[in-house]
């Protein structure tokens, strides 16, 4: 299965601050918030929503086809990401930006404030499918994750023009885009990925009931933080898919993101829709465990008996017979 993700790539700024952001908020003067955190540590790592989802699926011995924008330093980053199976002959180069970069700081309770610079990103919007679809002699899923809003659109309606399938997966960028954009994002789209929250924000902005989304795309997919995740489909009864355990919680950031490497990995085996939440669910907790979106390793042995625990030997060794690690 052909699958290209498109979206962001960056380079992460992760910060801790020991201590809760609510505390530093005032009631009464929230329209008018000034702060300063003074934070423990600085991480720079490799990120952006596309180049996460395509590492992981990379992990999982899938060949993803990554679509976005970078600047002239991203060397380094692509022959780390090919090493690990991505395919990045699709990705535009910017002679003027450097690649986007992503400042995160995260408090004792994982809440996390974050900015974004979108850098040689914006320049993704000149991206056409149609070239990457004839290198490839065609596309069978296009992933439209957080990237150049108008990347995201254009990305969009090319796919519904030439007949390819897509996902949604808004996210990000649902804070900045009007109900209407978000409206052409989903609409028609075979699966929509999002949090319980962005579901919300999602309804919110299009003025669409949760029963008129479900009437425009095939698979709602939310995931629910340490609830797991939930699958939605019209005229069926809701999937909800237990967590995997953790080991420990390092950071969130990037979580959101391997879960669709899981999912979509799944979704290219021809598993069940259980299968590839339950792939992505694990995927995830993986990435909780380290700092960093990329730092973590998905060897066969361990994650088939991490997935065995989670979800029975029965549902492993139907995953087994499927991924080709990167890893043993």
């Amino acid at each position: 299965m052909r699958i290209a993700v498109t979206g962001s790539i960056a380079t992460d700024h992760l910060m801790t601050f020991p201590g809760r952001f609510g505390d530093q908020l005032i009631a009464e003067q929230l329209d008018r918030v000034s702060l300063s955190f003074l934070v423990d540590d600085l991480q720079v790592r490799r990120g952006g929503c596309a180049a996460n989802i395509a590492f992981g699926m990379g992990c999982l011995g899938l060949t993803p086809i990554l679509v976005g924008a970078v600047g002239t330093d991203f060397a380094d980053y692509r022959s780390w990401l090919e090493r690990h199976g991505v395919d990045c002959a699709s990705v535009h180069v910017s002679e003027l930006h450097h690649t986007a970069r992503f400042l995160c700081t995260t408090d004792e309770d994982h809440n996390q404030i974050a900015s974004f610079y979108t850098g040689a990103m914006a320049e993704a919007r000149e991206i056409e499918l149609g070239p990457i679809a004839e290198r490839l002699g065609g596309l069978d899923l296009v992933l439209i994750s957080p990237n150049d809003p108008a990347a995201m659109v254009r990305h969009t309606d090319e796919a519904r023009q030439r007949g390819i399938p897509f996902a949604a997966d808004p996210s990000q960028q649902l804070a900045r885009m009007p109900g209407e954009e978000i409206r052409q994002l989903v609409e028609g789209a075979a699966y929509l990925f999002s949090n319980d929250y962005e579901l919300g924000l999602i309804a919110q902005k299009t003025g669409w009931s949760d029963e008129e989304i479900l009437d425009r795309v095939g698979v709602r997919v939310t995931t629910l933080g340490p609830k797991g995740a939930r699958i939605d489909r019209k005229g069926e009864p809701s999937l909800h898919i237990p967590p995997a355990p953790e080991l420990g919680k390092a950071d969130p950031t990037g979580v959101g993101d391997a879960f669709r490497a899981g999912f979509l990995s799944g979704l290219a085996w021809g598993l069940s829709l259980e299968r590839c939440g339950q792939l992505g669910n694990l995927t995830a907790t993986h990435v909780l465990e380290r700092v960093g979106c990329q730092e973590y390793e998905l060897g066969r042995r361990v994650f088939m008996e991490r997935f065995a625990a989670a979800y029975g030997s029965d549902a492993a060794a139907e995953v087994a017979g499927h991924a080709r690690f990167h890893h043993a």
